[in-house]
């Protein structure tokens, strides 16, 4: 009676792998990984501290064609040219006025500003604002 055949390595059959491989997959990982944090550390510095940011603090519907409404504008420089967005809704949830202002440099970060609306508005949203390299309002 016969043995059966030795089994053989696979390194055997196959060849062995190259021992450059590992070593140039973990400097591609590395590479990946790098680049992926040096992108989330930009991202992060680059939006936490926009040119301007705005907060609606409270509105007041005034009459049957205003409203009022105070924010909180904080521009980073006294260089920045900001654009700012209100808009009133009505009670079924139409826009009824918009408003788009730019806030003084220099002056008090707390605003006022009155909507004229076409029919009596309910509620009032700050879209945000806006400022030259900042896509996103604030």
């Amino acid at each position: 009676m016969t043995s059966p055949p030795a089994p053989t390595v696979p390194a055997d059959r196959y060849g062995a792998p190259a021992p450059w491989r590992r070593r140039v997959l973990l400097a591609a990982c590395v590479a990946v990984v790098g680049a992926f944090l040096g992108w989330l550390v930009w991202t992060v510095l680059v939006h936490s501290a926009p040119p301007v940011d705005s907060e609606l603090l409270s509105f007041e519907i005034v009459d049957e064609h205003a409203a009022t409404a105070r924010l909180q504008v904080q521009l980073a420089d006294d260089d920045v040219e900001a654009t700012c967005l209100l808009r009133a809704f009505a009670e079924d949830h139409t826009v009824v006025g918009e408003l788009s202002f730019t806030p003084e440099p220099g002056a008090d970060d707390r605003v006022e500003e009155t909507i004229r609306t076409e029919r009596r508005a309910t509620s009032v949203e700050s879209v945000g604002c806006t400022a030259e390299g900042q896509s996103r309002p604030r």
